[in-house]
């Protein structure tokens, strides 16, 4: 009786030390003020290490019966798919604009480490947790051996001549932005309409294009 209880505090102390290490993991993107923060984190490296227990030792009581055959890796390749579909509730999609996908795989990262240290493997669980927050750190600073663009999507309005639809490009172009896709039209308020999603060079603010054509007789409107 023992014994079986200093085993089952071994378990649990496997499901603790996940816990740590998701609760540390959302600690650094709750400081970026991330959707997904500590108690997410937490609670998912805590859940996926319960659930990697269960996996590997939640049957034993009944292996060796007569008919009955185990997958333990059937739970866990359950929890990879089930924490796929949480993350996919943290990405936001506006405009051409995509934010949440590092919070996202975080998450997803975090369910291995619970995973991880759930099946005993210590030493890789936090080793892993470790690397991702140095990762994360490191990656959230800007260096200057880079090319780090931004892309958004701007709506236009123009008086209904080509010769400003021409002065507009040029305009732009000067400002070393690169149009990647648009669209235009002439709509019922003759004017020329235009979308367009371009690529904004480092340290360019969009609010640098709206100042630009702020005061330009060409521009009818131009918003993001």
């Amino acid at each position: 009786m023992i014994m079986m209880l200093l085993w089952e505090m071994e378990l649990f102390a496997r499901v603790v030390v996940a816990g740590i290490c998701g609760a540390v993991i959302g600690y650094e993107r709750q400081n970026r003020l991330k959707e997904a923060g500590i108690r997410t984190h937490l609670i998912v490296a805590l859940g996926a290490a319960l659930m990697m227990v269960v996996s590997k030792y939640g049957f034993s009581d009944i292996i060796g019966q007569d008919g009955v055959a185990l997958d333990p890796s059937r739970i866990a390749a359950q929890i990879v798919t089930g924490v796929g579909f949480l993350g996919a509730g943290i990405i936001f999609v506006h405009k051409q604009s995509v934010s949440g996908l590092t919070t996202a795989a975080g998450i997803w990262a975090t369910s291995g480490i619970g995973m991880a240290i759930g099946a005993g493997l210590y030493f890789i669980g936090v080793a892993s947790a470790l690397l991702i927050i140095l990762l994360q750190i490191i990656l959230h600073k800007n260096f200057r051996w880079l090319n780090v663009y931004v892309g958004e999507m701007i709506h236009v309005h123009l008086v209904p001549d080509e010769a400003a639809l021409e002065r507009f490009k040029e305009k732009i172009t000067r400002e070393c932005v690169e149009i990647i896709n648009f669209k235009i039209k002439r709509n019922a308020e003759d004017c020329i309409s235009m979308e367009l999603y371009v690529k904004l060079p480092e340290n360019y603010q969009t609010e640098q294009l709206l100042t630009l054509f702020k005061d330009d007789p060409d521009i009818i409107s131009i918003e993001l």
